[in-house]
């Protein structure tokens, strides 16, 4: 059984999505802890799931350092096998990456390597693209740089805009991430031999 640590910082829409999937016995994953870096809504699907959790308050970048130390002594208490980003909004200090991957996981609402960063969905729609998309890569150093694991097209419609495409994108996302989880769980992906699609 895959043990899996799921990081946020807001509603945990993601998170929630996983917690379900895992309720099924015959999920291989189990989400042993939830933690985040404030006071974040979707804590209460955590609480609601009976799962752990833990919150590392952010106290800015001159504090990033210190601030990924915590993370690493918090995960290192649990050991999971697999560390879900489920809407971390903060890059990870290069310690707690080296220390993690390739077995740290992150979603993206965009077909990565387009429009990576914190605004992706914004960033597609001033493109003017047809296209968009939700990704699933392995965390590394960079900004959305990892390998790629999953991803799949979203199309833009006309009068879309950041909420409507981005509440298109989230179900894609969501499944994308049950997938992939289950894949690591069942030996179907292997993450230390991961590289770009």
């Amino acid at each position: 059984m895959l043990t899996v640590a799921v990081l946020i910082s807001g509603a945990g829409s993601n998170l929630r999505a996983l917690l379900e999937a895992a309720s099924d016995p015959a999920f291989p994953a189990r989400v042993i802890v939830v933690g985040a870096d404030r006071e974040a809504s979707g804590l209460a699907h955590a609480e609601e799931f009976g799962i752990p959790s833990f919150v590392i308050p952010w106290a800015g970048a001159a504090q990033r350092e210190a601030w990924g130390d915590e993370l690493l002594a918090h995960l290192e208490v649990w050991k999971p096998d697999l560390v879900v980003l489920s809407g971390l909004m903060r890059l990870l200090p290069p310690a707690v990456v080296a220390a993690w991957a390739p077995r740290l996981i992150n979603t993206h609402p965009a077909y990565l390597p387009e429009f990576p960063g914190a605004h992706g969905v914004r960033d597609a729609l001033a493109a003017g693209v047809s296209q968009t998309g939700a990704s699933v890569i392995v965390v590394d150093d960079g900004v959305d740089s990892g390998p790629i694991l999953a991803r799949e097209r979203v199309s833009v419609l006309p009068g879309d805009d950041e909420n409507t495409l981005h509440d298109r994108i989230k179900p894609v996302e969501r499944r994308l991430l049950i997938d992939v989880v289950r894949r690591i769980a069942v030996g179907e992906l292997d993450l230390a031999a991961a590289s770009t699609i």
